[in-house]
């Protein structure tokens, strides 16, 4: 399912990192996500993009 969309837990355990770390990512905006209420959720599609980004060295 591309659309997906995911919890910071959820993507905590994706990419095996901290959901802090992951809590900072996304509030940074270093990872694309936006709040419903006071959650942050995160579309799939854009965790492979900062995947893909990380893999070619660019700078986020």
């Amino acid at each position: 399912m591309e659309h997906e969309v995911l919890t910071i837990a959820q993507v905590a355990k994706y990419l095996q990192i901290s959901e802090m770390t992951t809590y900072k990512l996304v509030q940074q905006g270093t990872i694309k996500g936006f709040k419903i209420g006071r959650s942050w959720r995160v579309k799939k599609e854009d965790i492979l993009e900062f995947i893909e980004k990380r893999k070619r060295g660019e700078r986020i």
